[in-house]
């Protein structure tokens, strides 16, 4: 997706009044010396708006392998049990063996609630995704009023998107199509897709 098309607020906004930032190098005569205020970010303990800070978690880990890959597949299946024993305070769903709603082949999926989960989970998944992608996409809470849902989720699954290995083409197209597919209660691999419960009837996740 084109970045050019939407509109960025000023990183600075809130910061117009701050006084002037040093000049002056650190130890490493690189890196700069900031203004130390004693204060840390309040992202450090809340993800900031308008990430989705409610049931369905700020940012949603796509985990993919290729199914008819042997060495993959057992990959991913270890993988899987691995995350659910070291960080069972997780929400992590079904290890599909076929592609699932807007994904294109095999994946599992692993929410994430807290800042502190985001930092302890995905430098760990760094290392441990060996051979497979991963998907890393938030979950914001933008009004209909401001934003139709499917832009909303296509913005998040492609320009807000954070990709690991080889990127995968996903089928944006099917956000366009949530509503139909929720009422006739057919599954699109979510937990929740937007604000759309797609899945739940069936006890699927997306």
């Amino acid at each position: 997706m084109d970045p050019s098309d939407y509109t960025y607020p000023s990183p600075m906004a809130g910061y117009e009044n701050a006084p002037p930032l040093p000049d002056e190098r650190a130890e490493d005569g690189k890196s700069f010396k900031n203004m130390q205020t004693g204060v840390l970010s309040g992202a450090y303990d809340k993800f900031v708006e308008p990430l989705d800070n409610g049931r369905r978690g700020a940012f949603d880990i796509h985990i993919y392998y290729l199914q008819t890959n042997p060495q993959q597949t057992l990959y991913a299946r270890e993988l899987w049990q691995r995350i659910r024993h070291e960080f069972p305070e997780l929400r992590i769903y079904t290890l599909w063996d076929k592609p699932i709603g807007p994904h294109p082949v095999a994946m599992f999926e692993v929410n994430l609630f807290t800042p502190a989960q985001f930092g302890a989970f995905v430098p760990w998944l760094a290392i441990w995704r060996g051979p497979l992608s991963v998907l890393v996409h938030p979950n914001t809470t933008e009004p209909e009023t401001e934003i139709d849902p499917a832009l909303r989720e296509t913005r998040n699954h492609t320009q807000r998107a954070i990709w690991m290995g080889e990127r995968w083409p996903i089928d944006t197209g099917l956000f366009k199509r949530l509503p139909l597919l929720a009422g006739e209660g057919v599954s699109t691999g979510a937990g929740v897709v937007g604000s759309v419960p797609v899945a739940e009837k069936k006890g699927e996740e997306s």
